[in-house]
């Protein structure tokens, strides 16, 4: 009897687990790569909702086969110029700007001012910032409209777009993308990466009382 999807995925997960020894904790650099075939990885995400498994499938043509795997979701390391991506299983319904999935999330060093989280989060649901990694992510259904998002994000961050100018810039340069129109926001990102000093680590509510 063949075994079921579920069980060789997690098979396969654990043989991957063995072979590469203890791994780096999740989002280091020099995580080991799993010793995976395309053929196991296509296996592994055979009942994985299609939008899911086409994000696997461009990923692994542009990366090659992932770092790392789990049942929920599979990730690759330095995909420069991101700082790794992750495609997962289960797909967010996203709206904006149009309906869509969200299955795949790449990320890139950024120190985003506290001050502007507001305006970032009225923009896009789907860009996410973590200050004290110093981390901020688009995730989307594809590569291009990553970058997309993350361009405007960018462009709210240092150069003054409003929240309504990037909304409507990411609707038109969507379309046009979709259209195989020039996009240019689409095409690569605009800013440099990594970029260096991104984490805020804070301070104790202590150090504030002092300056009192």
């Amino acid at each position: 009897m063949k075994p079921s999807p579920q069980r060789f995925f997690l098979s396969t997960a654990l043989l991957a687990l063995a072979a590469v020894g203890s791994a780096p904790a999740y989002g280091q650099e020099d995580m080991a790569p799993t010793p995976m075939s395309h053929d196991a990885v296509e296996h592994m995400v055979a009942d994985w909702p299609e939008p899911s498994r086409m994000a696997v499938m461009a990923a692994m043509e542009k990366y090659g086969t992932p770092d790392g795997v789990t049942p929920m979701m599979l990730m690759w390391m330095d995909t420069a110029p991101f700082k790794r991506t992750m495609v997962y299983r289960d797909p967010v319904q996203h709206d904006f700007p149009a309906p869509h999935p969200d299955v795949m999330e790449q990320v890139v060093d950024y120190r985003v001012p506290p001050e502007m989280f507001d305006e970032l989060a009225m923009y896009d649901g789907s860009v996410i910032v973590e200050r004290t990694k110093g981390e901020m992510s688009a995730r989307c259904d594809m590569e291009p409209l990553n970058m997309l998002a993350l361009n405007l994000a960018h462009e709210i961050v240092m150069n003054g777009m409003t929240v309504e100018q990037a909304r409507t810039t990411y609707a038109e340069q969507a379309m046009a993308f979709k259209e195989g129109r020039p996009a240019p926001y689409t095409e690569r990102l605009t800013f440099t990466t990594p970029m260096d000093d991104t984490m805020d680590p804070d301070h104790p509510p202590m150090m504030e009382q002092s300056k009192e």
